[in-house]
């Protein structure tokens, strides 16, 4: 038997309308349930504190627990493995380090596409990499260091954490840009190789700040230059590398990211609430004492800057033929 077509247009119109309505109030209920934050690196790291910081603030918003999952291993490839694995509802974050820009071309079979399978949900925070040389080093600026470098080919050490991470690749994109020759030396972890740099078993590390200011303002280390595109607010005095490197940029970041497909009306909640907390007093205090600064997006910027760090770190990988360890 026909519908009227008045009915009929009416049932129509309340399909299209349903499924629009649930999608609004799943949003408005999330999250109804704890949700698991997944940090690719172990506890302790500048990324699992700005997790942790950022997740109780989440959870005193949200009314539900963001609980801290450390997934180490194979330079943050486990911990994003789970999360493209996990279901879109939600429950599953990544937190995205640079590295996820940088394994996207250093490791030629992954078993996902980070820009495929992730969604992109907010940025977190920016951190200025600091380059720092030992006392022995006959250096005081950057030119110098680049002169130096030039006239001892294969004589200056780079230290780095690892072969592929945000340091390392900091120290090849200065390589390229200057057309120096820089030993590359891979520590397990920023710890031993900053503890080298200050013995001088090594001459140079592009480190993160919070890594090495302490040995800087105390005579242990000589800083030349931050790697960010504008000066640091902890040393103001201190140059960029770009002052004398045209173009040359290197911080080191995170972000948020979710299985592909999740809800938009999450990642929406989500990146309002991010953004409060990155611009909440208290917490960019907190985020200050990891030596970290706020970096707020839109979900859409976000996957934007995602997307042209990954195409940049590309290039270098290439360029300087690094393969994973």
């Amino acid at each position: 038997m026909n519908l009227p077509r008045r009915k009929f247009l009416h049932l129509a119109a309340g399909a299209v309308v349903l499924p629009a309505a649930w999608r609004i109030a799943r949003a408005q209920s999330y999250p109804a349930r704890p949700v698991r934050w997944i940090v690719p690196f172990p506890a302790g790291g500048a990324t699992d504190l700005v997790a942790r910081i950022m997740g109780q603030w989440l959870s005193e918003r949200l009314g539900q627990p963001f609980v801290i999952e450390n997934r180490a291993g194979a330079g943050g490839n486990i911990g994003t493995q789970a999360v493209v694995s996990s279901p879109a509802d939600g429950y599953t974050l990544l937190l995205i380090p640079t590295a996820s820009a940088i394994n996207a071309t250093l490791y030629p079979q992954l078993p996902y596409n980070f820009l495929r399978d992730i969604a992109p949900v907010a940025a977190l925070v920016r951190m200025a990499n600091i380059v720092v040389v030992h006392p022995s080093v006959p250096a005081t600026t950057v030119a110098e260091f680049i002169s130096y470098s030039k006239a001892n080919p294969g004589k200056v050490n780079m230290a780095s954490p690892g072969t592929g991470t945000a340091v390392h690749m900091a120290g090849e994109l200065f390589k390229a840009l200057t057309g120096i020759e820089l030993v590359h030396v891979p520590y397990r972890g920023g710890a031993p190789a900053t503890a080298d740099l200050v013995a001088g078993q090594v001459q140079v590390q592009f480190d993160l700040m919070p890594q090495s200011i302490a040995h800087v303002k105390a005579g242990r280390l000589r800083a030349l230059a931050v790697t960010t595109a504008n000066r640091a607010e902890e040393l103001p005095e201190l140059p960029t590398v770009a002052e004398t490197v045209p173009g040359y940029e290197a911080s080191t970041w995170f972000g948020v990211g979710a299985p592909k497909g999740t809800a938009s009306e999450i990642v929406a909640t989500l990146n309002r609430e991010i953004n409060a907390g990155l611009a909440d007093p208290l917490i960019k205090a907190r985020l200050a004492e990891v030596g970290t600064m706020p970096l707020l997006m839109t979900s859409a910027e976000f996957g934007a800057h995602l997307a042209a760090e990954t195409e940049k770190w590309g290039k270098v990988v290439k360029f300087a033929g690094v393969k994973p360890e």
